[in-house]
């Protein structure tokens, strides 16, 4: 096996532990732990917000880690951070060590994700990168579907919840091995011949005109110029989409009467089921990108950002309706994820690691005020209009995007005179 291949598959396995049951594993079970723990709703909340604190925590240290000892050294570390927290929650009795558990899973996918993008300079070549980090981002979508159906193996009695943790924690220890044997030890320089020459542009207009780009400095670094607001913008705007649809579609199909059929419980396993399964479809990002370039690719992955929105506001208890809005969402999420980790590699040659972590806060934002504006819009006009409102910032952005994609078409040759 490569040394990418190696890179490559401890990606894989990284994004599935960390970013399926690490993050999302809280909010599937959230039922089962309502029972056992007598949880509150603004107690659930609390320990879903330390969850995701931990998460901020764990991007910057990764960031921090990576520069001053190695990539290794951050994913290895998160990835005993996922076994320990998991273990924690599995052996939980009361609500204290429930949440700590939460939270020290939840760090693992801040270290464990943005150090990749270091090592792939270093390991994998120019041409076969993009490839390979849609690969690795894609791990997400196995994550969450494999959680789904432990969740749904719950719902039915088949297993006990404990069970499924200590499994997840096992899953953590089985990354670390693969992380110790997958990335490289050391900080290291980037390899001769590396991207700089082959960068796409700075910015969305480089990521448009390649030609423009070759007249910007690509070996600029700094994470605060100009060229890489557009990076940061439709991080903040994807992470608005996608707080508000994990955090209230299933509340919007039980609420509304839920999936003919089937009892409310199975609502959230439908939609992270469908959320993990198509998802698999970001793994063809980075051939996509290559083939039809930046400004497409972002107006095909918010333009299904913006559709499943409405498709849940419109039609929350059709099967064929909320299967489609989580599939179309599960894509996008995959998709952006991949494109927003080339695009750094490209944006910060030699520094991706910092740039990544900039626009996964940048997404951690929009988190953050998403669900916290969409909560105080549907508690005033109702769930219906809250999730049309949503769709209106990622919809707003596919035109946009549509409009230059339309603008930087080459224009035909006149015809030949005829004589």
């Amino acid at each position: 096996m490569t040394p990418a291949t190696r890179l490559t598959a401890a990606g894989f396995v990284a994004t599935g532990v960390t970013f399926g049951p690490a993050r999302m594993g809280f909010g599937l079970f959230l039922p089962a732990f309502r029972e056992d723990f007598a949880l509150t709703t603004s107690l659930a909340g609390m320990i879903a917000s330390g969850g995701f604190l931990a998460f901020l925590a764990g991007l910057l240290a990764s960031a921090w880690m990576a520069r001053r000892y190695s990539a290794r050294a951050s994913v290895v570390t998160g990835a005993l951070f996922a076994a320990v927290g998991f273990a924690a929650v599995a052996a939980a009795g009361t609500p204290s060590l429930l949440a700590a558990g939460i939270a020290l899973a939840g760090s693992s996918a801040g270290l464990c994700w943005a150090p990749f993008n270091d090592a792939a300079e270093r390991v994998i070549s120019d041409h076969a990168r993009s490839t390979a980090l849609s690969v690795i981002s894609t791990g997400t979508t196995f994550g969450v579907a494999a959680a789904a159906l432990l969740a749904l193996a719950v719902i039915e009695g088949v297993l006990d919840w404990r069970g499924a943790w200590v499994g997840f924690a096992v899953s953590g220890l089985v990354l670390a091995g693969f992380a110790k044997a997958g990335l490289p030890a050391g900080r290291g320089a980037m390899p001769a011949g590396s991207a700089v020459d082959d960068i796409v542009g700075v910015g969305l207009s480089a990521a448009i005109s390649p030609e423009s780009g070759t007249k910007a400095a690509a070996t600029e670094t700094s994470l605060t110029r100009r060229g890489v607001i557009p990076l940061y913008s439709t991080a903040l705007c994807f992470g608005m989409t996608n707080a508000i649809f994990l955090s209230f579609a299933a509340d919007r199909v039980v609420t509304a009467g839920g999936l003919p059929g089937m009892p409310d419980e199975f609502a959230s396993v439908v939609i992270f089921l469908g959320y993990g399964v198509f998802g698999v479809l970001g793994l063809a990002t980075g051939r996509a990108e290559a083939r039809f370039g930046l400004a497409a690719l972002f107006f095909v992955i918010f333009g299904a950002g913006a559709l499943s929105l409405m498709l849940i506001a419109l039609a929350p208890t059709s099967w064929s309706a909320v299967i489609a809005a989580s599939g179309l969402h599960g894509m996008a999420i995959m998709m952006v994820s991949a494109v927003f980790s080339f695009w750094s590699v490209r944006l910060f040659p030699g520094r991706s690691t910092l740039g990544f972590t900039a626009a996964l806060l940048s997404m951690a934002a929009g988190s953050v005020l998403g669900p916290a504006l969409a909560g105080l819009l549907a508690a005033a006009q109702g769930p219906a209009v809250m999730f049309l409102a949503a769709a209106a910032p990622p919809l707003a952005t596919a035109l946009w995007f549509g409009s230059r994609l339309t603008r930087a078409r080459p224009r035909l040759p006149p015809p030949p005179d005829k004589d």
